[in-house]
C-alpha cells in the first residue's frame, strides 16, 4: 500500500501541529509497517525539524514565499469591490497549489492533506486539482476562523469568501476528517454537506523526538507539583484556577508547604499574572521552553498537569497536548466548558471541571492533591481512547469511505 501525506507543520517544539503531524506519521507507520509513506511538506519559513527520525520513505520540503507582490496587492482592493474575489487570498493559495499540482498522486492508495495554523492554506489550494477526489482532508481547527468558539473574528465578507472555497474544497474531496467528534459534527452542518465528516483523534508518539534536552527545566522544590504548559486564547480560563488554587493555599497550610503550581505560557499575559499573583510564593509562572524540556516537566517533574479547554460555553476542539498527557499515566484537571470535547472522552468525572465554577475547580483539585500525596500510581484519564488499536480502527473508517468525491 502507498501513502502519500500533504504536511504544513512538522516542526519539533513551538506548535502542537507539529507534534501532532510527526506522531501521525509515525502512527500511520504502526498501522501499515510494510507500506511506501511519501511526504511532502510545505513550510512557511526555514526550520530545523528533525526529519531523519521520522519513519517516512520519503520527504519533498518546500519553503512557501507568501509575499503577496505589489501589483497584486494593488489590483486587489479594485478586484475586491467588484467580484468579491480575493487574489490576494489567492495567490497565497496558488503558490502551494504550484508544489501540489506536481504530485504523482496517481500512484498512491490514500492522500492524506494535513492543516495547519488557523488558514488551512493547503486544503484551500487543492481546490480543482484531481488529487483532491482521491485525497482525506484533514481539518485540525474548525474553518473559517469565525467559526472557532471563543474565536473574535468577525464574520465579514472575507471570512464568507473563504467558507465558500472551502465549502467546493469539502465537496470534490474524497473523504473529510477531523480530529474531534464535536468538531466532525460542527463541520457536516456548517457545510451542508451528506459526506460525513469522520473522527481521527490527535496522536503523540515519543519515538519522532530528540527528548534529551532536560537543562532548562525547572526544579521540583515541592512534593506535589501542578503544571500548565499552553496557551491563552480563545476563552481559555486560567485566572480562575489560580484564584481556586489561591485559596487551597491560603486556608491549608499543608498545601503551602508541600504543593506548588508552575505555569508556562506564552503571550501578553504574562506579566499581569505574574502581577496578580506576586503575594503567592506557591504560584510561579515561567517563559517558555522547548518541546524536549516541557516533556520531562510534564511527565517526570509534575504529579497533576493541567488542561484549558477553549470557552466558555462549548468547545468543539481536541486539544493537542490530550494525547501526550494520555501517554504519560498522570492525573490530569480539565477546566472544560459544559459542552466540549473532553468531557466527551475523559469518562472519570474526577478529572474534569466547568471553567466558570471556581467551587468545582478549587473541590476537585484538592481531591486530586490529596490522592497523589498518597499515590503515585499511573492513571488512565482518557481510557484507551488514544490507544494504538483504537488509531488503526478508526484510521480503517476513514480510509475505507467508498461514497467518493461529491458536489455540495
Amino acid at each position: 500500500m502507498k501513502f502519500l501525506v500533504i504536511e504544513q507543520d512538522l516542526r519539533v517544539s513551538g506548535t502542537s501541529q507539529g507534534i501532532i503531524s510527526r506522531s501521525f506519521l509515525s502512527k500511520l507507520r504502526m498501522a501499515h509497517p510494510n507500506s511506501i509513506i511519501d511526504v511532502i511538506y510545505l513550510k512557511n519559513y526555514p526550520s530545523e525539524d528533525q526529519l531523519e527520525l521520522l519513519p517516512v520513505d520519503a520527504i519533498e520540503t518546500h519553503i512557501i514565499n507568501r509575499k503577496i507582490p505589489f501589483i497584486i496587492r494593488l489590483i486587489n482592493k479594485l478586484y475586491w469591490r467588484f467580484f468579491h474575489i480575493s487574489l490576494a487570498e489567492r495567490h497565497i493559495y496558488n503558490v502551494y497549489r504550484n508544489y501540489i499540482a506536481k504530485a504523482d498522486y496517481q500512484k498512491y492508495d490514500h492522500i492524506f492533506i494535513r492543516s495547519a495554523g488557523l488558514y488551512h492554506e493547503n486544503i484551500l489550494a487543492c481546490k480543482g486539482l484531481p488529487i483532491l477526489n482521491k485525497a482525506i482532508v484533514n481539518f485540525h481547527d474548525p474553518y473559517p476562523v469565525f467559526w472557532y468558539v471563543g474565536s473574535k473574528k468577525e464574520l465579514t465578507n472575507l471570512e464568507m469568501y473563504k467558507m465558500k472555497e472551502m465549502l467546493k474544497v469539502v465537496g470534490e474531496a474524497k473523504s473529510c476528517m477531523s480530529s474531534a467528534q464535536c468538531m466532525s459534527n460542527d463541520m457536516e452542518f456548517l457545510y451542508g454537506t451528506t459526506k460525513k465528516f469522520y473522527t481521527l483523534p490527535h496522536q503523540y508518539d515519543a519515538n519522532v523526538f530528540d527528548l534529551t534536552q532536560t537543562t532548562q527545566a525547572f526544579k521540583k522544590n515541592k512534593k506535589i507539583t501542578i503544571c500548565y504548559h499552553g496557551a491563552i486564547q480563545f476563552g481559555r480560563n486560567l485566572e480562575i484556577l489560580l484564584d481556586a488554587y489561591q485559596e487551597l493555599v491560603k486556608s491549608n497550610n499543608d498545601f503551602k508547604e508541600n504543593t506548588e503550581f508552575i505555569i508556562r505560557v506564552k503571550g501578553t499575559d504574562m506579566d499581569k499574572l505574574r502581577s496578580r499573583y506576586a503575594a503567592i510564593t506557591n504560584i510561579i509562572i515561567l517563559d517558555t521552553v522547548d518541546f524536549s524540556n516541557s516533556c520531562y516537566e510534564q511527565s517526570q517533574l509534575a504529579d497533576i498537569n493541567i488542561i484549558l479547554e477553549n470557552g466558555p460555553i462549548y468547545c468543539n476542539i481536541l486539544v493537542g497536548k490530550a494525547p501526550f498527557l494520555a501517554a504519560i499515566q498522570k492525573p490530569v484537571l480539565s477546566i472544560s466548558p459544559e459542552r466540549s470535547e473532553m468531557r466527551r472522552i475523559i469518562k472519570d468525572n474526577q478529572y474534569i471541571a466547568t471553567c466558570n465554577n471556581k467551587e468545582e475547580i478549587q473541590q476537585k483539585l484538592e481531591n486530586l492533591i490529596l490522592s497523589r500525596q498518597k499515590s503515585d500510581n499511573p492513571v488512565f484519564p482518557f481510557g484507551d481512547y488514544f490507544s494504538d488499536n483504537n488509531f488503526k480502527l478508526l484510521l480503517q473508517q476513514v480510509m475505507e469511505d467508498t461514497t467518493g468525491a461529491k458536489q455540495n
